[in-house]
């Protein structure tokens, strides 16, 4: 092959490589764009496990992408209020937001069976039901109709029932209670005379302080010491029969959400599994020193009385069939939580129960 020729066909096959790569890069930059979403919490910065769930979810993400999709995680009150956050993204004021769905029950009930109702499925429970028994698909055909769709992204465990001024010894000392108390709960605590009151969680100390209410629930030990509530408010009392496994969810205004390249909805999809099994954890793991701390701090333990509890439950069972009966979205997805919470307590009775029950005597004679 002579020089000339060499040459040229060189300067051809440059050309065409060049041209190429000039094809090639648009398609992979349209395959992964540079996306920035802002996320509003309901969450104030100071409350760093439940907070920070949607900051691990914003890791992953990025780490997943190489950085091209960015969450910017916003605390409560800095662009949206935290009670306000769900319907920020509805309208599309922002992408996104890191929230606890019963707070939104106002608009229809069906929202708080994405996070948890009374005597409803624990932490355990409501994963199995998200994952595998349909419930992301049940709530995400319910949220659609608000213009929105949602993926676990925390739970706290099972709360603890909260913290009382005055100590309560039977069902007679709930009348006329004034307690913030968050979410579906509410409509049903009223049944036992109690008045609830929704505040955000940065408002609640003062309030007990100045007794504009009775009692108050938040979350459990490491997130209420933080809050230093038994200064205010001595009396603890368990178990949280109102959130057996609440559920924290991001929130996605779906117009964004179908805007999305599916690589970037599995990446966000994974980054909510990844916060949701993280906080559970970082609960798990912090709440005991938690528990210990505030009792030494003058925390007063105390569990709910019987007869509360077999009140509550009742009470329960009546809403969810007002509610039923003029709701269709809540009864489907109710029932398909009622059907499983049967069978999971009818399994849960046997292997775990037990085994967790002989654990617990072994640390109270003082051998674990």
């Amino acid at each position: 092959m002579d020089r000339r020729s060499f040459l040229t066909r060189a300067t051809v096959g440059g050309v065409a490589a060049t041209a190429a790569a000039g094809l090639a890069a648009p398609a992979i930059a349209q395959e992964a764009p540079t996306v920035t979403w802002r996320v509003t919490s309901s969450f104030p910065k100071s409350l760093d496990t439940i907070f920070g769930a949607a900051d691990t979810m914003a890791r992953y993400v990025s780490e997943m992408t190489d950085g091209r999709f960015t969450l910017q995680i916003f605390p409560a009150g800095e662009l949206v209020p935290g009670l306000e956050a769900a319907d920020a993204v509805a309208s599309g004021t922002v992408e996104a937001c890191h929230t606890v769905p019963y707070y939104y029950w106002g608009k229809d009930p069906a929202y708080a069976l994405g996070a948890a109702v009374p005597f409803g499925l624990n932490a355990r429970m409501m994963n199995a039901w998200f994952y595998y028994g349909g419930g992301v698909d049940m709530m995400n055909e319910f949220y659609a109709t608000q213009n929105l769709i949602a993926f676990p992204a925390g739970n706290t465990g099972v709360q603890m029932a909260g913290w009382y001024r005055k100590e309560i010894n039977s069902l007679a000392d709930m009348q006329g209670l004034k307690m913030r108390i968050g979410g579906f709960a509410g409509k049903v605590i009223e049944k036992l005379g109690v008045v609830p009151q929704q505040i955000a969680g940065g408002d609640i100390y003062p309030s007990l302080e100045k007794g504009t209410i009775d009692a108050a629930e938040w979350v459990g030990p490491y997130d209420d010491e933080k809050l230093g509530f038994q200064k205010v408010a001595p009396y603890y009392y368990y178990p949280g029969w109102w959130e057996g496994g609440p559920a924290i969810a991001t929130m996605v205004n779906l117009d964004k959400w179908n805007e999305l390249p599916k690589s970037y909805q599995a990446v966000l999809k994974a980054g909510c599994v990844v916060a949701n099994t993280d906080m559970l954890a970082s609960y798990d793991w912090k709440n005991p020193t938690a528990l210990k701390n505030l009792v030494a701090n003058g925390a007063q333990l105390r569990p709910l009385p019987q007869d509360v509890l077999s009140a509550a439950f009742d009470a329960a069972a009546a809403t969810y069939a007002e509610v039923s009966a003029s709701n269709p979205a809540f009864k489907k997805i109710w029932d398909s939580q009622v059907a499983f919470r049967k069978d999971a307590y009818l399994n849960a009775q046997i292997a775990e129960y037990n085994y967790d029950v002989f654990m617990m005597a072994q640390q109270q004679a003082g051998k674990l």
